[in-house]
């Protein structure tokens, strides 16, 4: 039982951050990631004895981020609507650019619907395959293709030509 609690504990001691981060991009917004980081964690701990011994307790978790935020968003209806701050001023040329274009694209993937911007965010932010964003999901591949591809679609259209997808989206581009 105190092996149980010691391996979770490092598991949530080195992963956090990185299920915070997709929480985050997934809901928008710091309090409520955290509230679905905790929930997740609260299942993993749950389910942790037989996640251990098969070594996907890291996946698990993220498809209970994942699924709780795409319910959370369909019971709620919420539209992606939150007021934004001042964009910061940079220390130098381009980084303002830099940190509007972060800020336009933050606010465009709140726009999209759960599921694609979920998709996104697994395939771009967290890097996950096509295959492992489907598990995440529940969901077969050819979804996360489509998910994918509709979403990328949008953002193109919220976010015009002045901001190149390339550039900002981390693990490879948005392709």
């Amino acid at each position: 039982m105190a092996r149980d609690r010691a391996a979770f504990a490092e598991f949530v001691a080195t992963r956090s951050g990185a299920l915070h981060r997709a929480a985050y991009l997934m809901v928008g917004d710091v309090g409520l990631a955290q509230d679905l980081v905790q929930e997740a964690l609260t299942k993993t701990y749950v389910a942790w004895p037989r996640l251990r011994d098969a070594g996907n307790a890291e996946a698990y978790t993220r498809k209970v981020i994942t699924n709780t935020a795409i319910t959370w968003f369909r019971r709620k209806g919420w539209k992606g609507e939150r007021p934004t701050g001042v964009v910061p001023e940079g220390t130098h040329a381009g980084h303002a650019d830099h940190v509007a274009d972060r800020t336009a694209l933050m606010q465009a993937l709140q726009q999209l619907p759960p599921r694609q911007r979920a998709a996104i965010v697994l395939r771009f932010y967290d890097d996950l395959t096509e295959a492992q964003t489907a598990a995440a999901m529940d969901c077969a591949v050819g979804t996360v293709k489509s998910q994918v591809s509709a979403g990328l679609a949008k953002l193109r259209i919220l976010l015009g030509d002045a901001v190149d997808l390339d550039d900002l989206m981390p693990a490879g581009g948005a392709a």
